[in-house]
């Protein structure tokens, strides 16, 4: 398969996708330096000789075999939160595959947290041996296993995406949702907020999912504050209308996201690193659908000012994403939107970042990186579509490695 090839076929299946217009697409209407459009310009290689995504990232005592990382992604296909053999393989099959880090799905931290029925679970010590399993396996492929510690707030309760995504009624096993206030999510049913005794929950919630993720054998947690779920929320005010210490001013906001991470990095080992995923923008400020809606939102610039506290604190990576607090509000997706908000981020709160978001090409993943515009790249969709993209990428950008399965060795690309 030549480069060529590869990008074009990127292009066509992300084009089929809802909300895409082929125009958006098209490099030539892109500014590569901002958005590493797929087919950038690749200027140079690492000192050793290597393509920065093939160059090892030492995180405290844990080191990344590659810059590539599994980005999390609910699966639905639990029970009870308990992992299973689609576990097992899906994100064995993406370690086997060559990609330097795994993170598992949002792993809920309270049952009501889940975002569906069918949501991975981290709430009871029976879970932990499930996951230890797939973070074993992981670990036996080479990469590096983590796990990403969720509350869903007010987007909780609700079906599958192939289900419709409705909120899911009690007598099918839905349960009443959980918010900074009263306000409700699009048409989902209006959240309870909580009270001090409530959001002490929560916060001793993740401490023990932490530690729990820890027994089970991850080298990395990942505090979910983006998309919308609970942590989030908290921090936009488009949902959160609280007069209390954990609303109305910036400070307030980001107080119950860091005690959450304070938490958890008091049980987490001080030599493994910890990661925050945060939505950079809502993305209302900056499109016309939002600016109509009006009010004030979650900004990059918050989110700069976020990540300088969570470095302060122990947090070695952002991972930054965005969007997820507002129902019907479009988000103007093309190839690498979101890495000019890691990029600003790494800059200007002085902490590693991970770009995420329409990251196709080898070449694309490696001008980022080559840029400075983030330390690690996490693939989401393209990983589903190619469970092996880590190994050729490799051999696309012409990287030595020496992690090919060697019941694959057959197929190695010269």
């Amino acid at each position: 398969m030549t480069t060529e090839r590869f990008s074009d076929g990127a292009r066509r299946r992300s084009a089929a996708e809802p909300g895409w217009r082929a125009s958006e697409l098209r490099a030539s209407e892109l500014h590569a330096s901002d958005l590493h459009a797929p087919g950038s310009h690749v200027s140079g290689l690492s000192p050793t000789g290597q393509p920065q995504l093939f160059t090892p990232l030492r995180l405290r005592d844990v080191t990344l075999r590659n810059r590539i990382g599994m980005a999390p992604m609910c699966q639905y296909s639990s029970r009870d939160g308990f992992a299973n053999d689609w576990h097992l393989v899906h994100y064995g099959s993406r370690a086997a595959g060559g990609a330097g880090l795994i993170v598992l799905e949002a792993t809920a931290v309270v049952p009501e947290g889940r975002i569906s029925p069918h949501d991975l679970g981290i709430w009871h010590d029976d879970h932990v041996a499930g996951l230890s399993r797939i973070a074993a396996f992981i670990r036996e492929q080479g990469s590096v296993p983590a796990i990403q510690l969720a509350h869903a707030g007010r987007k909780a309760s609700v079906r599958r995406p192939w289900e419709g995504r409705g909120a899911v009624p009690p007598e099918e096993g839905g349960w009443p949702t959980v918010g900074p206030g009263p306000l409700p999510f699009g048409d989902l049913p209006a959240p309870r907020p909580l009270d001090d005794v409530g959001i002490e929950r929560v916060i001793e919630a993740f401490r023990s999912a932490a530690e729990r993720a820890l027994r089970a054998g991850f080298q990395a947690v990942e505090i979910h504050a983006a998309h919308g779920y609970l942590l989030h929320e908290f921090l936009s005010p488009v949902s959160n209308d609280r007069t209390d210490r954990y609303g109305g001013s910036f400070e307030n906001r980001i107080r119950l996201v860091l005690e959450v991470t304070e938490a958890v990095r008091e049980v987490w080992p001080a030599e493994l690193p910890l990661f925050v995923r945060i939505s950079a923008t809502d993305w209302i400020e900056e499109n016309a659908a939002g600016a109509a809606a009006g009010g004030a939102s979650w900004t990059v610039d918050q989110s700069a000012a976020l990540a300088k506290e969570l470095a302060r604190i122990g947090v070695d990576v952002i991972d930054v994403s965005s969007g997820g607090i507002q129902a019907g509000i479009a988000v103007p997706a093309r190839p690498g939107y979101q890495v000019p908000y890691a990029a600003r981020i790494r800059r200007e709160a002085g902490i590693r970042t991970a770009g995420v978001g329409l990251i196709t090409e080898p070449q694309q993943a490696e001008q980022i990186l080559q840029d400075g515009h983030a330390d690690l790249i996490l693939l989401g969709r393209e990983l589903l579509r190619q469970p092996h993209w880590p190994l050729y990428a490799a051999h696309a950008l012409g990287a030595g490695i020496d992690y090919w399965p060697p019941q694959y060795l057959r197929a190695r690309m010269e």
